[in-house]
């Protein structure tokens, strides 16, 4: 299994930069992500609505792909229960003051450490950097422009 944040999720459904690499990667192994990545990916469609790159047409089919999708559990949506806020409380405590993260972050970071996931997938800098924090591997098949 492979561990994508949202970022990464999103080019599954949309030709944003890299995203060749990315379905390329998703091909080779089953997807995961936090349980939350879920909304994070309908708000990143529903932006690409508000700001006028795909129609109101295209949005609606869009969430029923991504719905059909769901059922037919194309992605992994690993639960982020206690262990999960236990991991970003005892990271954050020794977080050292120059490391920028989000809180949908942590959760990504921790959610992937505790259900055992070596790597987690991710072109976010901030995400990239905090990673080694939570004991995983970040990592971005995404080329630099």
């Amino acid at each position: 299994m492979i561990y994508f944040d949202t970022s990464y999720l999103v080019r599954l459904y949309f030709e944003d930069p890299g995203y060749g690499q990315v379905r390329e990667l998703a091909a080779t192994d089953h997807v995961t992500c936090a349980a939350h990545g879920q909304s994070e990916a309908i708000a990143a469609f529903h932006r690409k609505f508000r700001e006028r790159v795909i129609p109101q047409k295209s949005y609606r089919a869009l969430l029923a792909q991504f719905e059909t999708d769901n059922q037919a559990e194309a992605v992994r949506w690993l639960p982020t229960g206690p262990d999960v806020m236990a991991k970003i409380r005892q990271v954050y405590r020794d977080l050292p003051s120059d490391i920028y993260l989000r809180g949908a972050d942590a959760i990504h970071l921790a959610t992937a450490a505790v259900h055992g996931q070596q790597t987690i997938y991710s072109n976010d800098a901030h995400l990239l950097a905090a990673a080694k924090h939570f004991g995983v591997k970040g990592q971005n098949v995404i080329p630099l422009p």
